[in-house]
């Protein structure tokens, strides 16, 4: 089978993570007789260094004309003081509106024998997934800022209508269906419109899953939950700023961010990324994690039904980490053995090409 995959590089340890991924992949397509073609694409802050925006139509094309897109990181310091319009989220934002990739799929699971570096001692049996809103809300509603008589007042509008709510709400339970039929909706309904109708629209859809539990939280006491016994989840389902930063908490629960792979899809082209920044701090000293970037590889095969493809990868980084092999952000104990991030890349290929796996 021929695949053609857009690579996003990004910024400061993108380009590194990417490339494991990439031989990763090259593995799979060896061993099941692939072959995947790459296309680079520049998005971030190299672009805007290179044509002076985040992300050139030119480019954006690429990505349209893939099968898929494989994200590093963007952005950094360096681009701080770039106008707001042309900073480098602005290219990421872009991409996943013009691919229309509105449901943002984010897995948390403690990998056997990491469970130690989860700050939660209840960590066992945390299993769950969050569904994301990734094109609405208040990310994509009017931003302004007004000068007035008592001084600057600012505004952000969060919107959402039915049929996104609708389409969102099928993605989890359609995702739950193939997991432990459980879905929680979080949202902030004592308070927000929006919330309101988000819950109205979700137990409504609801009712084509008479199989799947349903259940409603408020964004606070789900924050809580995470913290206090995350192991209760299977999917939630939330709107777009809530799921930002639920995603970002349920990541730091598996022990690091460093591990947590993502997959954005809609109708089209999907995006998947690792959920980690660019790290400009240890960009280029060959010490970043790129098991979030080739999970989010897996996740890219998976969903082109690729799926003996997806579970190998999947084996591998399993395997990877039974055997105590480590990249130095989860290295706790004197006999693990730590590598770098392209010793960590040819070690999983590696385990990709075993028959034993």
């Amino acid at each position: 089978m021929n695949k053609t995959f857009a690579l996003i590089r990004g910024d400061g340890i993108g380009p590194e993570i990417v490339e494991q991924a990439k031989r990763c992949l090259d593995a799979v397509a060896e061993r099941f007789g692939h072959e995947f073609l790459y296309v680079d694409v520049d998005m971030g802050g190299v672009a805007i260094d290179k044509y002076g925006e985040p992300l050139p139509e030119t480019e954006l094309n690429k990505c349209l004309s893939s099968d898929a897109v494989l994200l590093g990181a963007v952005g950094g310091k360096k681009w701080d003081d770039v106008a707001p319009d042309l900073r480098p989220e602005k290219g990421l934002l872009k991409l996943r509106k013009s691919l229309g990739t509105f449901a943002n799929v984010r897995p948390t699971k403690i990998w056997r024998g990491l469970g130690h570096l989860s700050p939660i001692r209840r960590s066992s049996g945390v299993d769950f997934v969050i569904v994301r809103e990734l094109t609405g809300g208040v990310y994509f509603g009017e931003h302004r800022t007004d000068k007035t008589a008592e001084g600057l007042v600012a505004s952000d509008v969060m919107t959402y209508s039915e049929e996104e709510i609708r389409r969102i709400a099928i993605v989890a339970f359609e995702t739950a269906a193939k997991r432990r039929k459980k879905v929680c909706s979080v949202d902030k309904s004592n308070v927000l419109d929006t919330s309101r109708l988000w819950r109205k629209v979700v137990h409504e859809v609801a009712l084509d899953y008479p199989d799947i539990d349903l259940s409603d939280m408020l964004v606070d006491n789900c924050a809580m939950q995470i913290v206090k016994n995350p192991a209760q989840f299977d999917v939630i389902v939330t709107e777009n700023m809530f799921g930002d930063i639920l995603s970002d908490e349920a990541a730091q629960v598996s022990g690091s961010i460093g591990l947590i792979p993502s997959a954005s899809n809609g109708a089209g082209v999907g995006l998947y990324e690792p959920i980690h920044g660019s790290a400009p701090d240890i960009a280029g000293r060959d010490v970043a994690d790129p098991i979030g970037t080739i999970l989010s590889a897996a996740m890219m095969l998976r969903d082109l039904d690729l799926n003996k493809e997806a579970a190998c990868m999947e084996k591998a980084v399993e395997t990877f980490l039974s055997e105590g092999y480590r990249t130095v952000d989860i290295a706790t104990d004197s006999e693990d053995v730590v590598l770098g991030c392209s010793e960590c890349g040819k070690t999983i290929a590696r385990l990709i090409l075993e028959e034993k796996i």
